[in-house]
């Protein structure tokens, strides 16, 4: 018989979490903005989304994913395309030495 323990256990499992999503069943313009979209527009647009990313049950898990993705686009867990940058930025930077 064979031993299937040493193997991974089911793909499915890793993305279970965006069931339970609140933006699952909502529009993907919402989180996502249109080319050429700036300013007061973009702003408001981005604080909607992260006021429905607020309320979410998985927030946390989101987040996670997007960062260790590196989502280049939209508003996952919360946080802009730019936030989620510098957060990788700042993650990524090497500590610099005191001189004594």
């Amino acid at each position: 018989m064979s031993n299937f323990s040493r193997l991974p256990g089911p793909v499915a499992d890793l993305w279970e979490w965006q069931y339970q999503g609140a933006c699952r069943d909502l529009d993907t313009e919402q989180f996502f903005h249109p080319e050429g979209e700036r300013g007061g527009t973009r702003k408001r647009r981005d604080d909607a989304a992260k006021a429905i990313c607020a309320q979410c049950p998985v927030i946390t898990e989101c987040r996670e994913y997007a960062l260790a993705a590196q989502e280049p686009y939209g508003i996952w867990g919360g946080l802009t395309m730019e936030e989620r940058r510098e957060l990788i930025r700042i993650k990524h930077q090497v500590p610099q030495r005191r001189s004594a």
